[in-house]
């Protein structure tokens, strides 16, 4: 482990120091977007993948597969994520969620056979997920400019550090044998899935129904981001996003 947290280190230094900061008057309107041209073209990437393979696997999933089906892979798939959560929230100082998501993983994993049932749910230990982008906001990282990730999406330059070594904060990646890694993380891609297909009217309405998906997206994300941060920095919208104009150009 020791090596692997010099290695850590070693990368994470750098990746968080390129968190830009804008300056006075670039980001007015609270979106600082100094690389718009290539995030378009991610993101004109990312739409294509979208409708080409998940917008019909997300509705067909939800269509086909039954509803406690679905709920077993949703269970298994925040089961399994929880260490990794549990990690964030000692990192960020917060020992009072980190108990309850470890009580909850300790029930899940014995009662609730594996994580295929949520008995904590049942007796108020509820889902509280965290990752290291919050963790990073925590210790006082800027936000950085937004980004767009091919297939992962919209981010920031603090949360796309973050999804980068929270591939590497998941304890049980490092106690699971290949074969059950793979199948936790099939049930996280089932699960990403069946979101695309729960929420379709709504991802559809501001990919494919909007004026202009980028900005409608940017925005969504940011406002929803900054929401769960605590982070009051305007975007420039007092209105909910989704209910900005979808009419065509």
């Amino acid at each position: 482990m020791r090596p692997m947290r010099v290695i850590l280190a070693l990368v994470l230094v750098p990746l968080v120091a390129a968190c830009s900061t804008p300056g006075p008057g670039e980001a007015p309107d609270g979106i600082y977007d100094p690389n718009e041209a290539a995030n378009r073209q991610v993101h004109a990437f990312n739409r294509r993948v979208d409708e080409r393979f998940l917008r019909g696997a997300g509705s067909g999933y939800a269509d086909t597969v039954p509803q406690d089906v679905q709920l077993v892979v949703t269970n298994f798939a925040d089961t399994v994520s929880l260490p990794r959560t549990i990690v964030n929230q000692i990192l960020q100082g917060r020992p009072g969620p980190a108990t309850a998501n470890t009580l909850r993983f300790a029930l899940n994993a014995t009662v609730g056979l594996g994580g295929l049932l949520d008995p904590a749910s049942d007796i108020g230990l509820e889902r509280d997920e965290s990752d290291f982008g919050e963790t990073l906001h925590v210790w006082g990282v800027p936000e950085g400019a937004y980004v767009e990730l091919p297939l992962l999406g919209p981010s920031t330059e603090r949360d796309a550090v973050g999804e980068f070594v929270d591939l590497f904060l998941d304890p049980l990646d490092y106690v699971l044998s290949k074969p059950a890694q793979r199948v936790a993380t099939a049930a996280w891609v089932a699960a990403q899935v069946g979101e695309r297909g729960q929420f379709g009217d709504t991802v559809d309405s501001v990919l494919y129904e909007s004026a202009d998906s980028y900005a409608q997206l940017r925005l969504i994300y940011l406002q929803n981001r900054r929401f769960e941060l605590g982070d009051e920095t305007p975007t420039g919208a007092e209105d909910d996003p989704l209910a900005l104009d979808t009419e065509g150009f």
